[in-house]
């Protein structure tokens, strides 16, 4: 027979079998789903910011894939404190952001809204544990325009004339003025689209998850690929504007800009991609060679 001093009382025991982390995820949902909607419907549907979709499957994968880590170091842990006023400000920038439509703002109001709770339910070891789905989703906030417009144009005018040079090069009747390409007898505007800054951006977003995922144990490997993923980024956008340039000289304004522009998005990431598989490799070998080398001096010194 239990003591009466550990009886459960009846409304504490209904109160329970209520899990007390819902209302606080019926509550970001009712943020969430909103803003999800208006955002697959707003900007999300533009060549611009189609990466946005990409970015938020790949940042929920990463942290369903942490998730049962998460769960077993954190089991027990204590709330932190700081995740009350980040969740205070979290709260004021999404009203501020929903309320004037400043999607900057919202976008970021959300990811700092979602980080508080895993602070305030979990603590600093389930923050510690899924930082990077956290940093990640920030490739989803847009940036400034007159941000984008200031650094889009230097952007594109390398990227144009690199592609001038390399077609010469090749053999191409081709010419430059500013951003606009001359090959024979087709002109083609190099948009913010082909080789803005966005892009450059989701470019970077897809090395920093090859190197999340990877997770090689050499420095060196890690540091020199992160370093590289901006000319590789940069190479990749060269690689799309030419492929947009020979299709319309071989098949046509009309080729260029209709279904194959689509395309050449799609060599713009697969080129990306593998352009870091191929460096990630060649480093690879680098260090295979150096650690092949140390070894004979290792067993000669002992």
């Amino acid at each position: 027979m239990a003591a009466p001093g550990h009886a459960i009382p009846p409304e504490r025991a209904g109160r329970s079998a209520l899990p007390d982390w819902l209302p606080l995820a019926l509550g970001f949902l009712a943020m969430l789903v909103p803003s999800l909607v208006g955002l697959f419907r707003g900007i999300w549907s533009t060549e611009e910011q189609a990466h946005g979709p990409i970015i938020l499957a790949l940042s929920l994968w990463l942290i369903y894939r942490k998730w049962p880590e998460m769960l077993a170091q954190s089991a027990g842990a204590r709330s932190a404190r700081a995740g009350w006023p980040l969740l205070v400000a979290a709260l004021l920038l999404y009203v501020l952001g929903r309320s004037q439509q400043i999607l900057s703002l919202e976008i970021l109001a959300l990811i700092a809204t979602g980080l508080a709770l895993l602070l305030l339910k979990r603590g600093w070891v389930a923050a510690r544990i899924l930082w990077f789905p956290f940093f990640f989703m920030l490739f989803m906030v847009p940036l400034p325009l007159p941000l984008v417009t200031t650094l889009t144009m230097p952007m594109k005018m390398a990227v144009s004339y690199v592609t001038e040079h390399i077609l010469f090069l090749a053999g191409y009747p081709i010419a430059r003025n500013g951003v606009i390409l001359q090959i024979g007898q087709y002109q083609l505007l190099v948009a913010d689209a082909c080789a803005g800054l966005q892009t450059l951006l989701t470019l970077e977003a897809l090395g920093l998850f090859y190197l999340n995922l990877v997770r090689h144990t050499s420095p060196f490997r890690n540091i020199v690929l992160a370093l590289l993923i901006v000319p590789i980024s940069f190479t990749a956008n060269v690689i799309r504007v030419m492929v947009l340039t020979l299709i319309t000289y071989y098949f046509g304004d009309a080729a260029g800009q209709g279904f194959l522009h689509g395309f050449a998005g799609m060599v713009l990431f697969i080129s990306a991609l593998l352009l870091i598989l191929s460096v990630d490799s060649l480093l690879q070998w680098i260090v295979r060679r150096r650690q092949a080398r140390r070894a004979p001096a290792m067993g000669a010194s002992t």
